[in-house]
């Protein structure tokens, strides 16, 4: 069994006091159309009007309210292809330290531009060449910084599952819900608030068709790793999940589903049109992966995890007008 001390939902109580009055507890929203779509009463929480745009604001600022003095002092660095970027940027801000931030070459520009605009430090890397866990644990060490990586870390996780805390608080037990799945912090923590506030929910992770390591892993029961898939899911565009998150997937998640990048296309312009709100490619696979599950969720309550809505405007254009 696994030898690390795994975070519990009673880290994601704590967390939400952290971050109370700091992060936005964002809205619940329905769609008329969607519940006559599926047949089912549908409820997204929409983390795209989080601060900075994403979920990832909530385990930032838990993890980095949790430094001592010393830490604070010298900073945190951080990998990210953009929101976790932003998050510890803007995070750090707040708290009055210092943040370096690593980030991929081919990034989002408005991802790169608001991680400087928050005061990030941004170190730039080819991340199809380059380890970005090998060149946060370099500067960590040359600098005496904390190193805050995207989702294996139990103070990121438990902030990450404040979200689903809030959504099974205000709409009450579910049948089921879907969570998107990177590197696989956001699920991590949405099953310890699942299996306290709604145990027989039945959970779903959802990853980009391109990038299914986290499926691979599921069904084989260890961590498998694979090359950075080609998707428009950047946020999901990790190798492996992580020593921390896996073992709660595997224990609380019932299965790890994945969506095309056609399919998000299409729920992008659903949100866009249907329901006026900008999610990027990464906040759409747990709607893309209910809609194609929505035979099965007749006369169900369902939950919908919407991650993110940070995308440039020149590219949500484009899939829009595509």
């Amino acid at each position: 069994m696994n030898s690390i001390p795994l975070p519990t939902y009673d880290d994601v109580v704590q967390a939400a006091g952290r971050i109370a009055g700091v992060a936005n507890r964002t809205p619940i929203l329905t769609s008329r159309t969607v519940n006559e779509e599926f047949g089912a009463e549908v409820f997204f929480k929409c983390e795209n009007m989080q601060r900075m745009g994403a979920f990832k604001f909530r385990g930032a600022y838990n993890a980095l309210s949790k430094f001592t003095p010393e830490q604070r002092r010298a900073g945190v660095v951080a990998f990210s292809s953009g929101n976790h970027a932003q998050a510890i940027a803007l995070s750090a801000k707040l708290l009055g330290m210092p943040a370096t931030i690593v980030m991929p070459h081919d990034a989002p520009a408005a991802k790169v531009a608001a991680t400087k605009g928050y005061g990030g430090n941004v170190v730039i890397y080819d991340r199809y060449k380059e380890d970005r866990e090998q060149i946060g644990r370099e500067l960590a060490e040359k600098h005496s910084l904390t190193l805050i990586p995207p989702y294996d870390h139990p103070d990121v996780m438990a902030g990450q599952g404040t979200a689903a805390k809030e959504l099974f608080e205000e709409a009450g037990p579910l049948d089921a819900f879907f969570v998107p799945l990177g590197g696989g912090g956001l699920l991590s923590g949405s099953a310890l608030a699942t299996r306290a506030l709604s145990p027989n929910c039945q959970l779903f992770g959802v990853e980009p068709e391109a990038g299914n390591d986290g499926q691979q892993s599921f069904r084989s029961g260890s961590i498998v790793h694979i090359d950075t898939p080609n998707t428009i899911a950047d946020g999901a565009q990790t190798q492996h999940l992580g020593q921390y998150t896996f073992p709660i997937i595997q224990r609380d998640v019932n299965d790890i589903l994945t969506a095309s990048d056609d399919e998000l296309v299409q729920c992008m312009r659903f949100f866009a049109e249907r329901m006026k709100i900008v999610v990027e490619p990464t906040g759409c696979l747990g709607f893309a992966a209910a809609r194609g599950m929505k035979e099965q969720l007749k006369g169900k309550r369902v939950g919908i995890l919407v991650s993110g809505g940070n995308i440039d405007l020149a590219r949500l254009g484009g899939f829009l007008a595509g």
